[in-house]
Formats: structure tokens, C-alpha cells, sequence
């Protein structure tokens, strides 16, 4: 009789314990991903593309006519030659002209 009241009391314990932390509030600090890069927020909020900082990922989504080949040729390009100094050297990757960068010239900033 002592043991099953001994496995019983036990058996309460643990579980008020294991309810308890399922039902404990969650922190926001828990959720942020600590993966969110400093870069994308700084974007988001000027609304501006750094060629220099950009990944491929992001000149395909911000800037107009630039999809995966012509992205991945800036970043090379920027990884051969060095960072850009203006806006106007993409003009000097190839898939990029004109017409490209005069649509998208007022998303992009050079660092």
C-alpha cells in the first residue's frame, strides 16, 4: 500500500510539473531567429540595395530584370574585381545594360 501511494504522489509530481512547463508563456526573445542579418533590415528600411553586401538572393528580388544568372554575375563579378565603386560600374557585368540599370538606379547604393 505504501509504494502504490509512494508511485501515486510521484506520478502527481510529475505531471503538475510537466503541465506546467507546456503551459509557460513563451519569451519574444525565444522566437527572434538570431539569424536575421543586420544588412536585410537596413534594406527593408531605406529601401536602397548594396551592391557591394547584397547576395544573390536579394538582387533577384529587389531589382528588376535580374534573375538568377544575372545576380550570380554581379557577385562575381564584385568577388574578381573588387568591390563597386559606383553604381554605374554594373554596367561593366555581363547581362547588365542600359535599360537594366536605369530601372533599378534609384534601389541601389554603393558602400
Amino acid at each position: 500500500m505504501r509504494k502504490s501511494y509512494f508511485y501515486s504522489l510521484v506520478f502527481a509530481l510529475l505531471s503538475c510539473a510537466s503541465i506546467a512547463v507546456v503551459a509557460a508563456p513563451v519569451s519574444i526573445a525565444d522566437t527572434v531567429q538570431p539569424s536575421v542579418n543586420a544588412q536585410v533590415i537596413r534594406e527593408a528600411q531605406d529601401g536602397k540595395v548594396d551592391l557591394n553586401n547584397a547576395d544573390a538572393l536579394t538582387l533577384q528580388r529587389e531589382l528588376a530584370g535580374v534573375g538568377d544568372a544575372k545576380a550570380k554575375a554581379i557577385i562575381t563579378y564584385r568577388e574578381s574585381n573588387g568591390p563597386f565603386a559606383s553604381v554605374d560600374e554594373l554596367l561593366e557585368v555581363k547581362g547588365i545594360g542600359k535599360a537594366i540599370l536605369e530601372r533599378n538606379k534609384d534601389k541601389l547604393e554603393v558602400n
